[in-house]
């Protein structure tokens, strides 16, 4: 049986004239709720620069494809209403003072936290798989470790801060990493070892709840799938289904070689820590760290190798061709990092460069 895949992404709301982030969250939810036919899928965030929208669990990818186009195109309209738009951008371009949001966890965010919670407006991509136990979900969560740095750099949308060019293609994962339980994480070997590890953290007091365990990788604890929040918000919406398509044959290869007994790659979370590092440094414009060897190769090759590694898992499920075209579009035309860059050095203006990806943001 195919697994279903479903995709959150997170939205920067911007001035239509200047390009700056808007704080009009509250405004662009409450129009969105007045227009759905239904129950709205749009959501707050913990800054009101910012929405989030969440997918039906999909198994065709191109149904998928079209539902994050539909949220986009509807998220689009709603800020319209409010005078404002919308960007897939993982973080401003322009100087921001970001404005949390009013509800009571977002308050205990901001006092927890300080200025880690106050400098969180970044915009990512959570790619949900479903899968059929916790057993099987913690042994996809071992086997896809080394290769989620490769997802970062297939996304990076993230570019500039606070009006500088950071030198990063993910700013937006450098910033991510200060939350004290995100990142790369050991392997577990088993459920109940997971579930005690999720236990003692929020035992230590310092999370709020399970829903503050921001592992690059979890179980959900609202759905039976696994939860991969590695990436950036990808900033054309085909990238975003290429992404969900990748994950989605990560995940079913990681669970037969679960089922078959074989073993995770030994691989230690420092050295994933430099993966990720440099998937967010350089994006696909560089070298990244090869999952199997974790010694640097080019990015195409690195790509490359991931393609072969869920190759079997996407010819059974039917998205190997559209996948391998995908992955050659993205590889010639650049990452939304580069894409940024490039409107920067033809127009000079960063208020340009949101114009164009409030545009490009809508496919």
């Amino acid at each position: 049986m195919v697994r279903t895949v479903g995709v959150e992404e997170e939205l920067l709301l911007v001035d239509e004239q200047s390009g700056e982030p808007r704080a009009l969250a509250t405004a662009v939810l409450a129009l969105a709720e007045r227009r759905a036919e239904g129950e709205s899928v749009f959501e707050p965030e913990l800054h009101d620069q910012q929405l989030e929208f969440a997918t039906e669990p999909r198994t065709d990818m191109r149904e998928l494809a079209d539902e994050i186009l539909r949220s986009r195109a509807e998220a689009a309209k709603s800020a319209a209403q409010a005078g404002a738009a919308v960007a897939a951008l993982a973080t401003a371009p322009l100087p921001v003072s970001p404005s949390i949001g009013s509800g009571e966890r977002y308050r205990w965010l901001a006092e927890k936290f300080g200025l880690t919670a106050q400098e969180q407006l970044t915009c990512g991509c959570h790619v949900h798989v479903s899968v059929d136990s916790d057993e099987e979900g913690v042994g996809v969560l071992d086997r896809v470790r080394p290769w989620l740095p490769v997802l970062l750099a297939l996304s990076a949308n993230s570019p500039f801060w606070q009006g500088r060019d950071t030198a990063y293609a993910s700013y937006r994962s450098r910033v991510w990493g200060r939350w004290p339980s995100a990142g790369p994480v050991e392997i577990f070997g088993s459920a109940d070892r997971y579930h005690q590890q999720v236990e003692a953290l929020v035992g230590t007091g310092v999370l709020r709840d399970e829903g503050m365990i921001y592992f690059d990788a979890r179980l959900s604890h609202r759905y039976p799938t696994v939860e991969v929040r590695v990436a950036d918000v990808c900033l054309d919406p085909a990238d975003a289904a290429l992404l969900a398509t990748l994950v989605r044959g990560l995940v079913e290869t990681a669970a037969r070689s679960w089922s078959a007994g074989e073993p995770p790659g030994p691989v230690g979370v420092g050295v994933l820590r430099m993966a990720a590092w440099q998937a967010g440094r350089s994006g696909l414009e560089g070298r990244l760290l090869h999952p199997l060897t974790m010694r640097p190769e080019p990015a195409s090759e690195v790509v490359g190798a991931l393609l072969a590694h869920v190759r079997d898992a996407l010819e059974d499920s039917g998205d190997l061709a559209s996948a391998e075209a995908a992955l050659g579009k993205v590889l010639a035309r650049g990452t939304g990092a580069r894409i940024q860059r490039e409107a920067l050095h033809r127009t000079g203006s960063l208020r340009d460069v949101v114009a164009e990806c409030v545009s490009r943001t809508h496919g």
